[in-house]
Protein backbone atom coordinates (compact mmCIF):
# COMPACT_ATOMS: atom_id res chain seq x y z
CA UNK A 1 0.00 0.00 0.00
CA UNK A 2 1.41 3.40 -0.95
CA UNK A 3 0.92 6.51 1.13
CA UNK A 4 1.78 10.15 0.55
CA UNK A 5 4.87 9.77 2.69
CA UNK A 6 6.14 7.08 0.35
CA UNK A 7 5.72 9.31 -2.72
CA UNK A 8 8.66 10.56 -4.78
CA UNK A 9 10.25 13.98 -4.39
CA UNK A 10 8.51 15.20 -7.54
CA UNK A 11 5.16 14.14 -6.14
CA UNK A 12 5.83 16.07 -2.93
CA UNK A 13 6.83 19.20 -4.90
CA UNK A 14 3.69 19.02 -7.05
CA UNK A 15 1.50 18.44 -4.00
CA UNK A 16 3.02 21.41 -2.16
CA UNK A 17 2.54 23.65 -5.21
CA UNK A 18 -1.05 22.53 -5.57
CA UNK A 19 -1.83 23.13 -1.89
CA UNK A 20 -0.12 26.54 -1.91
CA UNK A 21 -2.38 27.91 -4.62
CA UNK A 22 -5.53 29.34 -3.08
CA UNK A 23 -8.38 29.35 -5.54
CA UNK A 24 -9.73 32.84 -6.10
CA UNK A 25 -13.10 33.53 -4.51
CA UNK A 26 -15.83 33.23 -7.09
CA UNK A 27 -18.56 34.60 -4.83
CA UNK A 28 -19.45 38.25 -5.24
CA UNK A 29 -19.88 39.72 -1.74
CA UNK A 30 -22.92 41.77 -2.79
CA UNK A 31 -24.61 38.65 -4.15
CA UNK A 32 -23.84 36.72 -0.95
CA UNK A 33 -25.31 39.57 1.11
CA UNK A 34 -28.44 39.64 -1.06
CA UNK A 35 -28.85 35.88 -0.63
CA UNK A 36 -28.57 36.23 3.16
CA UNK A 37 -31.18 39.03 3.21
CA UNK A 38 -33.53 36.98 1.09
CA UNK A 39 -33.07 33.93 3.32
CA UNK A 40 -33.82 35.96 6.46
CA UNK A 41 -36.93 37.46 4.81
CA UNK A 42 -38.19 34.03 3.72
CA UNK A 43 -37.68 32.63 7.23
CA UNK A 44 -39.58 35.56 8.73
CA UNK A 45 -42.47 35.04 6.30
CA UNK A 46 -42.45 31.32 7.02
CA UNK A 47 -42.74 31.94 10.75
CA UNK A 48 -45.67 34.30 10.15
CA UNK A 49 -47.43 31.89 7.79
CA UNK A 50 -46.77 28.75 9.83
CA UNK A 51 -46.44 29.69 13.51
CA UNK A 52 -45.26 27.04 15.90
CA UNK A 53 -48.19 25.55 17.84
CA UNK A 54 -48.12 26.20 21.53
CA UNK A 55 -46.83 23.29 23.51
CA UNK A 56 -49.67 21.30 25.03
CA UNK A 57 -49.72 20.75 28.75
CA UNK A 58 -48.52 17.37 29.93
CA UNK A 59 -52.03 16.22 30.81
CA UNK A 60 -53.56 17.60 27.61
CA UNK A 61 -53.74 15.61 24.38
CA UNK A 62 -52.30 16.92 21.14
CA UNK A 63 -54.94 18.23 18.70
CA UNK A 64 -54.51 15.29 16.34
CA UNK A 65 -55.09 12.83 19.17
CA UNK A 66 -58.25 14.69 20.17
CA UNK A 67 -59.49 14.46 16.59
CA UNK A 68 -58.75 10.72 16.45
CA UNK A 69 -60.59 10.10 19.69
CA UNK A 70 -63.61 12.07 18.46
CA UNK A 71 -63.66 10.13 15.16
CA UNK A 72 -63.52 6.84 17.08
CA UNK A 73 -66.43 7.94 19.27
CA UNK A 74 -68.47 8.91 16.21
CA UNK A 75 -67.67 5.61 14.50
CA UNK A 76 -68.68 3.66 17.61
CA UNK A 77 -71.95 5.59 17.86
CA UNK A 78 -72.69 4.97 14.18
CA UNK A 79 -71.92 1.27 14.55
CA UNK A 80 -74.18 0.98 17.61
CA UNK A 81 -77.03 2.73 15.78
CA UNK A 82 -76.59 0.42 12.77
CA UNK A 83 -76.69 -2.65 15.00
CA UNK A 84 -79.85 -1.45 16.77
CA UNK A 85 -81.54 -0.82 13.41
CA UNK A 86 -80.49 -4.20 12.01
CA UNK A 87 -81.82 -5.97 15.11
CA UNK A 88 -85.12 -4.06 14.93
CA UNK A 89 -85.49 -4.92 11.23
CA UNK A 90 -84.74 -8.58 11.94
CA UNK A 91 -87.43 -8.68 14.66
CA UNK A 92 -89.90 -6.98 12.31
CA UNK A 93 -89.19 -9.55 9.56
CA UNK A 94 -89.68 -12.43 12.01
CA UNK A 95 -92.99 -10.95 13.14
CA UNK A 96 -94.13 -10.56 9.55
CA UNK A 97 -93.14 -14.11 8.76
CA UNK A 98 -94.94 -15.39 11.87
CA UNK A 99 -98.00 -13.32 11.03
CA UNK A 100 -97.90 -14.71 7.51
CA UNK A 101 -97.79 -18.30 8.77
CA UNK A 102 -100.55 -17.71 11.28
CA UNK A 103 -102.62 -15.83 8.70
CA UNK A 104 -102.23 -18.56 6.12
CA UNK A 105 -103.23 -21.21 8.67
CA UNK A 106 -106.29 -19.20 9.61
CA UNK A 107 -107.23 -18.75 5.97
CA UNK A 108 -106.76 -22.46 5.37
CA UNK A 109 -109.00 -23.34 8.27
CA UNK A 110 -111.62 -20.89 7.01
CA UNK A 111 -111.43 -22.37 3.54
CA UNK A 112 -111.83 -25.86 5.01
CA UNK A 113 -114.99 -24.84 6.80
CA UNK A 114 -116.62 -23.30 3.79
CA UNK A 115 -115.76 -26.01 1.36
Amino acid sequence: MKTREMGSAGFHQALAAHQAVVPPSRVDPSIAEAVERQTRAMRALSVQAFPEPEAAADDQLAPIEQARIERRRQAAATEAAALRRARAERVARKRQAADGVIGSAARASQLGRTA
